[in-house]
């Protein structure tokens, strides 16, 4: 009884952070905060219903489109979520759709773009860079050479393991797992089992159609 009674406090004081969206244009009272969370550029952050986002997690909506979290959404704690951090070169967008839950200590850069489809399960420090820097030039410091921006873009129900990370110009279908401390560098179809430094498929998993019971006594 005394742990339900904690969480239940918790979550009350945790929905009570959530009161600082109140004004926002999109506050519902099931937006549940954690001790420590920060908003940069508020008003560029779109929240669904029971999102939660746990302790000490940064979101920035420094950007063109800023950030869009679906209903049913959980940012583990640590976090940073970060369209753009310069006003000079405003990144794109994030958007995660409904029933993602997101692992401790993820960094998702929206630069470029970056969209997470739904019912996507995603372990501890994912790490997505939809942008690269430039270096073609042998005579001219990188950090002058510019960058370059594609996005990324994960498909519906995806299964992301721990410590994943996920280069710039990357398309991953519906239905894969990345299997933990993968580096994904190039596109991924639907359906694949992914894993490796670089990445690779290693395996397909199969979708049978179901069986139509009915049917099947029917032709007996």
């Amino acid at each position: 009884m005394g742990a339900i009674l904690s969480l239940a406090f918790q979550k009350l004081i945790a929905q009570l952070r959530g009161l600082r969206r109140i004004f926002s244009g999109n506050y519902y009272p099931t937006q549940f905060f954690g001790k420590g969370v920060t908003l940069f550029n508020a008003s560029n952050i779109r929240m669904g219903k029971w999102v939660q986002i746990e302790d000490h997690c940064h979101l920035s909506g420094l950007g063109i489109g800023g950030i869009d979290l679906g209903n049913n959404v959980r940012i583990g704690a640590f976090s940073r979520l970060v369209v753009g951090t310069s006003f000079d070169n405003l990144g794109a967008h994030i958007k995660i759709g409904n029933n993602v839950g997101l692992g401790e200590f993820a960094y998702l850069g929206g630069g470029g773009g970056l969209e997470i489809g739904e019912d996507c399960i995603i372990g501890q420090y994912l790490s997505c860079h939809p942008e690269n820097h430039n270096f073609n030039n042998p005579h001219e410091l990188i950090r002058l050479q510019g960058i370059s921006r594609k996005g990324i873009k994960i498909g519906k129900n995806c299964w992301i393991g721990a410590k994943v990370t996920i280069l710039d110009g990357v398309e991953i279908g519906d239905n894969c797992v990345i299997a933990a401390g993968a580096v994904v560098t190039s596109s991924m179809p639907s359906h694949a089992v992914i894993a490796g430094v670089p990445a690779r498929i290693i395996k397909s998993i199969r979708h049978e159609r179901p069986i139509d019971i009915k049917a099947k006594f029917s032709e007996n």
